[in-house]
């Protein structure tokens, strides 16, 4: 008999989220450069940072041996949001920006300067953004397509580094642009900026009034607007709002997608809303919306008895029955939903020569139910029908390249202790580490003994 765990509390339950958002994967600020891009930033990291007469002569000698790739890489990676906790270098990023400038290979772009006006607003140099802004808009002259789209450039730059200030500012401008202009499209496109602005640094509400000045000026919304608006509202807890703004997006005839549907999951199952993601992704199926892997990762993400039960990697439960018999009912409904869609097909890849299942882009969550599921699958499709696997199985589950530790992923150990523990052919590929493999024909003679070794394991 297979017995049930107790529910975590509320207090285990913001451990769980806590940890969780401690473990999320940080994308590494050195891995976009070149090396000669490694070499010049460690060496300016190096340099006196008074003696400004060497720091010129470092910038010059790096642009002019530089090829325009190696630079341009460099440069973008000083004003990338994930680099600003290094002072010195994103100070440099200016004056790297004039030396870039002036080399012959430099073609000027307004993406360029929108993420370098925000990074300077973000080490607060508003006077040195504040004349870069005014050099281009007086290079773009009276275009006002392009001073749209480089305003509009600006708040999305300035909203990625989550800077109130920066956004409110360039929607202002952008606005009396706008204004001047009787074109419905820019108005269109413009309006669409400064809600995403908006709602990506978690100012719904000043995006929802700018939709009302849209319907106003009789401009049309989209379902951009609605998607982004859901997001925005979802992200910042306001719930409430959230389901709000879906009816009326609904009522206008856009109905929910998979993309708007995984932020509504998302959004309930990150504040503990279990009960609303239960009866969202009941009616999300009931609509025929196609789930995806991003749905596995918002609904399992939001089972605490799951995520409880992956801390512990040498005694979770080894098959899907196993696994239904210890989660709530809330839990065991999601879970059924989830198990009856396509995603699982979605992820095998069937040729004649082989059977790979890729787990790429799944939460440990998500890898761990797929992999009971998958083995679940083949013994009812297989073996029930007598068909014959192909000569290769392959499991792929990623080498760890983008895991919070480089070359450590959760995923990959959390397969590896599930297939030690059931007995399982597939072995670690010599040839990629990132995959699990096995000959066809063992893994078949094992297949059709998996019940019984799950049953002898667990009793």
């Amino acid at each position: 008999m297979i017995g049930s765990i107790l529910l975590p509390t509320p207090a285990q339950l913001l451990s769980h989220r806590l940890s969780l958002w401690n473990r999320r994967p940080r994308p590494d600020p050195w891995c976009s450069l070149s090396k000669q891009g490694h070499r010049f930033l460690s060496t300016l990291i190096a340099t006196d940072s008074d003696d400004i007469s060497a720091t010129r002569h470092l910038l010059r000698k790096f642009v002019g041996s530089s090829s325009k790739h190696v630079a341009l890489s460099t440069l973008s990676h000083l004003v990338s949001p994930t680099t600003t906790s290094h002072y010195r270098l994103c100070s440099l990023a200016l004056p790297l920006y004039l030396e870039i400038s002036e080399a012959s290979w430099f073609d000027w772009n307004s993406k360029l300067v929108a993420d370098l006006v925000a990074l300077l607003y973000k080490l607060e140099r508003f006077d040195e953004a504040e004349t870069l802004v005014t050099e281009t808009v007086s290079k773009l002259g009276s275009r006002e397509r392009d001073l749209c789209s480089f305003y509009s450039q600006l708040i999305h730059s300035q909203s990625k580094h989550n800077s109130e200030r920066g956004v409110l500012d360039f929607c202002t401008k952008l606005k009396l642009v706008l204004l001047r202009s009787s074109s419905v499209y820019l108005k269109q496109r413009g309006y669409a900026s400064m809600v995403e602005g908006f709602c990506l640094i978690g100012l719904p509400r000043k995006a929802e009034e700018l939709m009302e000045e849209m319907k106003e000026l009789g401009l049309k919304l989209s379902k951009f607007e609605f998607r982004s608006l859901v997001y925005s509202y979802g992200k910042s807890g306001y719930l409430r709002d959230m389901k709000r703004i879906v009816v009326e997006m609904e009522s206008m005839g856009f109905q929910l997608d998979t993309v708007s549907s995984n932020m509504v999951l998302n959004s309930f199952g990150s504040h503990n809303e279990l009960s609303e993601v239960v009866s969202s992704l009941q009616k999300i199926e009931a609509s025929g919306v196609l789930f995806s892997i991003r749905t596995y990762n918002s609904v399992l993400n939001s089972c605490p008895t799951i995520s409880l039960l992956l801390q512990d990697l040498k005694s979770v439960p080894l098959s899907l029955e196993e696994l239904m018999g210890n989660l709530d009912e809330n839990e065991a409904v999601l879970v059924n939903i989830l198990v009856g869609s396509s995603v699982l097909e979605e992820t095998m890849q069937w040729k004649p020569s082989e059977l790979k299942l890729d787990l790429h882009g799944m939460h440990l969550t998500s890898a761990y139910v797929i992999i009971l599921q998958w083995f679940h699958q083949l013994q009812c499709k297989f073996l029930a029908e007598n068909r014959v696997l192909p000569g290769e199985i392959i499991v792929v589950c990623g080498a760890g390249k983008h895991s919070v530790v480089r070359g450590e992923s959760p995923v990959k150990r959390l397969i590896k202790e599930i297939l030690l523990r059931i007995g399982c052919p597939l072995r670690l590929d010599r040839k990629n580490v990132g995959c699990f493999i096995a000959k066809g024909k063992s893994f078949m003679e094992w297949l059709s003994n998996y019940n019984a070794t799950i049953h002898e394991r667990i009793s």
